[in-house]
């Protein structure tokens, strides 16, 4: 008898390339970690890495087109990780990354000075368990957090009180 995959829930969300709209795609993924568990730090950790992948799509993606364009979000919900997916039809980018991609901040730069997206690429892979950037018709960032069971999040608290 063959093992079979887990089957994954799947959510599909399709926004238009406006920075409008990065908000609900936020909300969207924010939902979804919440009812899967996930801890207050490591939903946050997901809305930032989501949010980045999508504002690297709104500002570099479809530039010159005249065309609007839009952002594709895929999560499937594994009972032991999210795998989420943001991608576009736009522009893509070199096939091997240079290494200033993945630098947190370029010299000379205070982090006030920088709005969302400009960690990109290297905030995605600080906050993420897996990461894979796919750049063919576009670019497709795939991204992965693994729920934690070993130490549950709500119990943590419960520890640290001290009596009165």
């Amino acid at each position: 008898m063959a093992e079979q995959k887990p089957q994954a829930d799947v959510i599909r969300l399709t926004l238009p390339n406006q920075t409008e709209y990065l908000g609900v795609a936020r909300l969207t993924v924010s939902g979804i970690a919440n009812r899967m568990g996930f801890s207050y730090e490591e939903i946050e950790d997901i809305k930032l890495a989501v949010g980045e992948a999508c504002t690297n799509a709104v500002i570099h993606a479809y530039k010159g087109k005249e065309e609007v364009g839009f952002i594709h979000i895929e999560c499937q919900v594994f009972p032991d990780r999210l795998c989420i997916e943001v991608s576009d039809q736009g522009i893509g980018f070199a096939s091997e990354l240079i290494p200033e991609q993945l630098t947190p901040i370029f010299a000379g730069r205070d982090l006030d000075d920088l709005d969302e997206g400009g960690l990109g690429l290297y905030l995605i892979h600080t906050l993420m368990d897996e990461v894979v950037i796919r750049s063919e018709a576009g670019v497709a960032v795939s991204m992965t957090k693994y729920v934690r069971r070993d130490g549950v999040a709500g119990d943590d608290w419960t520890n640290s009180e001290t009596e009165v």
